[in-house]
């Protein structure tokens, strides 16, 4: 299962060494709620958890300390705040991942839909609307920047006045086949083009770390691009832990070093049959 499946449905480089083992990063998992140290702002995209009612989930989320289920419709956004939760990513469009705004065929309706939800988001307390480039199709990557700045220039006066601001994500064009977004420096030329502070990347760890590895020097040299980052084990989009090949609490001090703010969305598909227990370890070993 991925996120591309699920949208459809409802509408290397080795990384430093650890110097403390994982067994102790996962110690100190308890029943009820986890007091977290605050300088990771966690969230959780609910397609990962789809079998688990929302409202169930909600509540089991902010009992781990997370604040944040994240990648809903608009009807979604009031379940989760009645948990005491945000909904860190909401869509705007029914739109997936292949049709983006790098086709001008695509504006015309692409600017509606987050045009018309912009609004609705604020009022909400969505903080980011999800955006994709859409894929090449033999399009030249220059062309399909322009055509994305073009597009996304229309919305941005909106999301400047309400203060939303619109993610492109970053997704790797081997998993997710020809998509256009693939790489850090086009996104974050794509972000110059676009000249507001309303636009900015999704930062997905898992899908850059395919692409291009040297993550924690990416986020560092890129992070007035970003947004809002996901999380993911490489290989396989499993649980955080001794597994796979990054070491995922040197990635989360570094994201606290460069001071970004934002939140932390673990998007990663657990193997393990207790959910719930995998998703609280993922939690604690980004929780620096």
């Amino acid at each position: 299962m991925n996120r591309r499946d699920m949208i459809g449905k409802t509408a290397g480089v080795a990384v430093v060494a650890a110097s403390t083992p994982l067994n102790k990063v996962f110690g100190g998992v308890s029943e009820g709620r986890v007091k977290l140290k605050g300088n990771i702002h966690h969230s959780v995209s609910q397609w990962c958890y789809g079998d688990i009612p929302l409202e169930e989930f909600a509540i089991s989320c902010r009992d781990m300390g997370i604040e944040s289920v994240e990648l809903l419709n608009e009807k979604d956004w009031p379940v989760v705040a009645k948990a005491g939760l945000k909904c860190a990513v909401g869509y705007a469009t029914d739109w997936g991942i292949p049709k983006g705004f790098n086709r001008l065929e695509n504006h015309d309706k692409l600017i509606t839909d987050y045009l018309a939800m912009i609004p609705k988001a604020a009022a909400a307390g969505v903080p980011n609307l999800i955006c994709f480039s859409g894929n090449r199709e033999g399009q030249d990557d220059h062309e399909g920047m322009i055509n994305c700045a073009i597009g996304l220039r229309k919305i941005m006066p909106t999301a400047e006045k309400y203060g939303v601001t619109i993610i492109m994500e970053l997704l790797n064009s081997y998993g997710h086949k020809d998509y256009q977004c693939d790489k850090v420096l086009w996104g974050a030329a794509l972000c110059e083009m676009t000249g507001s502070e309303r636009f900015k990347l999704l930062f997905d760890i898992y899908h850059m770390q395919i692409m291009e590895g040297n993550i924690i020097d990416s986020i560092t040299k890129n992070i007035q691009y970003i947004g809002h980052i996901h999380t993911g084990g490489v290989p396989g989009r499993n649980e955080l832990d001794e597994t796979q090949e990054l070491y995922y609490p040197a990635i989360m001090n570094a994201i606290v070093k460069t001071g970004y703010k934002g939140y932390v969305g673990q998007e990663f598909v657990p193997k393990q049959k207790d959910k719930l227990e995998s998703l609280r370890k993922c939690i604690l070993i980004c929780d620096v």
